[in-house]
């Protein structure tokens, strides 16, 4: 019959163990992100009332942002599913038309302005190492094409943020520093006063 003190020692090396190996899986788990952005920034009102066609649409090359170690190689995925982030965005840009002044509509018409918001790229790398820090580098790019009879302005709009941590991002955490980055990346877009003046000519 085992000892006492041996019994302890054996659970207190599984759990070891155990642990270990949770914590490896963790480390190794993809992150699928459900993400919200929201602009918050007040836009120039260029309207009244006319109707404009509003589209947003995922430009990205793939919906796979990074990783959570840096290595391209690696299994931790940072995920952005286009199916659930495009309808958050196309709710956001037919706010902001409406707040511009017009009235959005996802139906296209000849001769109708048309607003059109692509998410052209979002990014999550692994910065510079430190003895125990590490960073995260996010950057998205948005571009916003508005059209109105045979006119076109088209913007580019870049949102950059860099995040040092000595523990790695959890997927909350992730969630939210990519939350924050496609926020500003809208406030960026709609706040550009040419795009609702091309619209209203």
């Amino acid at each position: 019959m085992p000892r006492p003190h041996r019994l302890r020692t054996a659970l207190l090396r599984l759990s070891a163990s155990l642990l270990a190996a949770g914590l490896l899986a963790a480390c190794a788990s993809p992150h699928y992100l459900q993400l919200s952005p929201q602009r918050s920034a007040e836009v120039p009102v260029s309207g009244s009332g006319q109707a404009v066609t509003v589209i947003a649409v995922d430009g990205r090359d793939s919906e796979v942002i990074g990783t959570r170690t840096g290595s391209a190689m690696s299994t931790a995925t940072i995920t952005v599913n286009a199916h659930e982030l495009i309808p958050h965005l196309q709710r956001e840009a037919e706010r902001a038309v409406r707040d511009m002044g017009f009235s959005p509509t996802t139906e296209s018409a000849p001769n109708r302005p048309s607003l059109t918001l692509t998410l052209d790229h979002l990014g999550y790398e692994r910065g510079q190492s430190r003895p125990v820090i590490d960073e995260a580098r996010l950057e998205a790019v948005f571009v916003a094409e508005a059209r109105n009879g045979g006119n076109t302005y088209t913007g580019t709009y870049t949102s950059r943020r860099t995040q040092s941590y000595a523990v790695r991002p959890d997927r909350d955490t992730n969630t939210r520093m990519v939350n924050d980055l496609l926020s500003d990346g809208l406030n960026r877009a709609f706040r550009d006063p040419e795009l609702g003046q091309l619209l209203a000519r």
